[in-house]
């Protein structure tokens, strides 16, 4: 089974200029493809937009829901060996892009399990 990794990114707002680009949609298209291409040159696949609620904070008590559009990214993880130590997902902040979710490994890795002693003769025939 392929495993994946997701980027997860806050969708343009507004557009970008550029030479020859004149109107907002086309603006707009442009800092989309923009985005896009910077993550595919770190290997990641362009999956699907989203907007999705979230509840925020407004005033003292009050609490509004907002809605965010999210681009999401996925990249195919590496296989392991099935007798490789088990990896975990931590949030990672890579420079001035929003947060990813990559493997580290897990403490156990570090430090291997103490080898179980056998019981010995008369600890067995106890039980």
């Amino acid at each position: 089974m392929q495993l994946y990794e997701y980027r997860v990114i806050p969708a343009p707002n507004r557009g970008e200029k550029a030479p020859g680009v004149k109107t907002g949609p086309d603006r707009f298209a442009h800092a989309l493809a923009s985005a896009m291409n910077d993550l595919a040159r770190d290997g990641w696949e362009y999956l699907r937009a989203d907007t999705l609620p979230s509840e925020e904070r407004s005033g003292l008590t009050k609490r509004t829901t907002v809605y965010h559009s999210v681009l999401v990214f996925r990249r195919a993880v590496p296989r392991v060996a099935d007798d490789a130590p088990r990896r975990v997902l931590t949030s990672a902040q890579p420079q001035g892009r929003a947060p990813a979710l990559t493997l580290e490994p897990s403490a156990r890795q570090d430090h291997p399990a103490e080898p179980q002693s056998q019981p010995t003769g008369s600890e067995s025939e106890s039980r």
